[in-house]
């Protein structure tokens, strides 16, 4: 089979030549100005228009050095929310490696829960950062397409979903964090454990849950659906869940929860009836953010290699910004930490 013909040169560009942004506006049938307005990310063009400049962009792989643009020494790094401890082993991660770079690193929130809007993407172009790391996020594929229209490289950290192939992602060993936590907790003899997991449309909510069904099953354990609750990451709704469970006509023994948070919520709200950890209930949480080693007692965690995660997602953009694209996805591995609250059950199961 024949291979497939080269996209033409634009008019008047000898093939191989660099394209400039004359060469584009001419193509798309608009004057320059208005094409480099869609290159600066200005609002006051239309949406036809503008898709049509940047697709050229995206064909030619037009680069806006090229132009003599200068690039800000700056990584953004997208939250949806930036109040937790989690977050800020992130952005220790991120920051050391741009620093080691000779750039800054400017935290922004995207527009709505795990996808940031149209507005962010063109204040990004009007910043013309080194790249950007967007973190528990999906990116759609317009906006993507507007990133690379001006070679700004992104990453996401814990995408949302499963991310297309050419998606460059750094997240962690969910599935296998979610077994040996379960794991953990069915060798000291639990069987009726309960998981608290983070919300119902996150790739690593979902894989956590898998693990702890895969360890469940292979344990010859039945998993009660009654036992299975999606959380939100957070303190409170850690706490709302664990009361709810504990205050079942048959309650767990043990409760593995999403993440080193929703632990302490469900800690708080067994205190709240009465019981001791671990002696009549074993919690296991995830992430080993530096809260858990100082909760009373000591929690017992997955360890999730938040701040190298940063430090990868980094340096991943970086490389993307010199063209290297040999690896765009990356996993690291998790491990259980043992320490004080978990236990064997205070009475074998009925």
């Amino acid at each position: 089979m024949a291979d497939s013909a080269p996209e033409p040169a634009p008019p008047d560009r000898p093939a191989g030549a660099r394209v400039t942004l004359a060469h584009v506006a001419e193509e798309a049938g608009v004057s320059l100005s208005t094409a480099s307005k869609v290159l600066n990310g200005r609002g006051d063009v239309a949406a036809a228009t503008r898709s049509r400049v940047e697709s050229l962009l995206v064909r030619y792989g037009y680069r806006r050095r090229a132009a003599g643009t200068p690039e800000a020494p700056l990584i953004e790094l997208v939250f949806h929310e930036l109040d937790s401890a989690w977050s800020m082993e992130l952005i220790r991660g991120v920051e050391e490696v741009a620093v080691e770079a000779g750039a800054s690193v400017v935290l922004t929130r995207s527009g709505t829960r795990h996808a940031p809007g149209p507005e962010w993407v063109d204040g990004v172009l009007r910043r013309r950062p080194l790249g950007v790391v967007l973190v528990f996020s999906a990116l759609p594929a317009e906006l993507r397409e507007k990133l690379s229209s001006r070679a700004i490289p992104f990453v996401i950290v814990d995408p949302a979903g499963d991310p297309a192939p050419d998606v460059p992602s750094v997240g962690s060993a969910n599935w296998q964090g979610g077994v040996a936590a379960t794991q953990h907790l069915i060798d000291h003899g639990h069987q009726r454990i309960a998981i608290v997991t983070g919300p119902q449309d996150m790739m690593c909510s979902v894989a956590r849950l898998a693990g702890f069904r895969s360890a469940m099953g292979m344990a010859g354990l039945d998993v009660d659906p009654e036992l299975v609750r999606f959380g939100d990451f957070h303190v409170e709704g850690g706490h709302k869940h664990a009361a709810e469970l504990l205050d079942l006509r048959h309650p767990p023994t043990a409760i593995f929860a999403g993440s080193d948070l929703q632990a302490l919520g469900a800690i708080e709200a067994a205190r709240m009836r009465g019981l001791r950890i671990p002696e009549d209930l074993s919690v296991v949480g995830y992430d080993d953010i530096p809260v858990a080693r100082w909760s009373s007692p000591a929690l017992t965690t997955v360890h999730q290699p938040l701040q190298r995660m940063g430090q990868e997602a980094a340096r991943l953009v970086l490389r993307l910004r010199d063209g290297d694209v040999s690896a765009t996805r990356m996993d690291l591995a998790v491990d259980l930490v043992v320490r004080d609250s978990t236990a064997p059950p205070a009475s074998a199961p009925a």
